[in-house]
């Protein structure tokens, strides 16, 4: 309640995320007494919450379709949102989607009648999200519930089988053109959205969704979505990142290194003062501990005495001795304003 409370002080509305049990994680929504106790419980909760002035949508669950074969969920979702209408007539009520496909649509139109309008998850697939729902028959309202960077799904790898991110500033272009090419293009029928994820967390890495640093400082992501919302680009802006190599490579190239030699990183920022930005290195295990649809992922092992610190865009580092995959990030910082830019690349270690 105290959450809803800060949002309505500041005068923000919320779409209510009501969570329900997901079939990849075990649930089975032909079990008619687990799919009545779950529903009991979303009543209380709906309950709790319908009179609070700060709640403007019910979201009834979140990603359900994802690895879903049981389609009597669907019809647990549309029970769910007639119990919602019936005690709370005043807001309307919605599921959120993983993507969205012509099997969704047809499902959804017919199973769950009962929602007011459709929300969608949506990375890579947002400029032609517009179009794939007219394509669907989807005619009637929807808002965009989580969308962001390119996801490490929809990206290029490496040999080794591991996602190469986008740097801030690559990020920044795709909140951009993603907002021109689909908020703005279907105005009429997409109500709104939510950018993913106003905070930070480790998915694949710990830079890859997040608009904020674990510090709490902003990335130049931020300064896009400034620019989204009202027209205006901030007064000083994060720094730009053009590139980052290791030894002269990219991670297209896959780079490969031999255990404890050294060798050089090196980002290239051609606007920034390099005297005036703090650049901070590190290098982190690749991740292993991979989920989906979001489930929290721990974040890997920092490696420690790799190198000597430096506040340089130039870094020499011995590989580690260990075989196996890794990654280099750099922070580059603007303290005055305190917003950072992010890159990072990985690399193998063989022997």
């Amino acid at each position: 309640m105290d959450l809803l409370d800060r949002a309505h002080e500041k005068g923000i509305s919320v779409c209510l995320g009501l969570s329900m049990d997901k079939e990849r994680h075990g649930f089975d929504y032909d079990d008619k007494e687990a799919v009545a106790k779950q529903h009991e419980e979303i009543r209380q909760e709906v309950l709790k919450y319908k009179d609070h002035p700060a709640v403007i949508i019910w979201g009834i669950g979140n990603e359900l379709n994802l690895r879903y074969t049981k389609t009597s969920m669907w019809h647990a979702v549309n029970n769910v949102s007639k119990m919602i209408h019936e005690l709370d007539p005043h807001h309307l009520t919605t599921t959120m989607t993983a993507g969205i496909t012509q099997e969704n649509v047809n499902e959804i139109t017919e199973k769950c009648q009962d929602l007011d309008l459709l929300a969608v998850n949506t990375y890579g697939g947002l400029p032609s999200l517009s179009d794939n729902l007219k394509k669907f028959g989807w005619d009637k309202a929807y808002i965009v519930t989580e969308w962001g960077p390119t996801g490490h799904w929809e990206v290029p790898q490496t040999e080794w089988g591991v996602a190469i991110e986008e740097t801030t500033t690559e990020k920044a272009k795709v909140y951009q053109e993603s907002y021109e090419a689909s908020m703005k293009k279907d105005a009429e029928k997409c109500l709104g959205s939510y950018v993913f994820l106003w905070g930070q967390k480790q998915e694949r890495t710990h830079t890859w969704y997040g608009l904020f640093m674990e510090s709490g400082a902003p990335t130049e992501v931020v300064d896009a979505m400034q620019y989204n919302w009202t027209g205006k680009w901030p007064e000083e802006r994060a720094p730009h990142i053009d590139s980052i190599r290791l030894d002269g490579k990219s991670a297209l190239q896959n780079v490969y290194f031999n255990p404890g030699k050294q060798y050089r990183a090196q980002v290239f920022a051609e606007d920034v003062d390099f005297d005036k930005t703090q650049v901070e290195w590190e290098i982190y295990h690749e991740s292993t501990d991979l989920k989906e649809g979001g489930d929290r992922e721990q974040k890997p092992d920092l490696l420690k005495d790799l190198f000597a610190q430096g506040n340089r865009p130039v870094l020499q580092f011995n590989a580690p001795e260990e075989e196996g995959a890794y990654r280099v990030f750099v922070y580059l910082k603007k303290e005055k304003i305190n917003r950072v830019a992010t890159a990072n690349i990985p690399f193998y270690v063989t022997k």
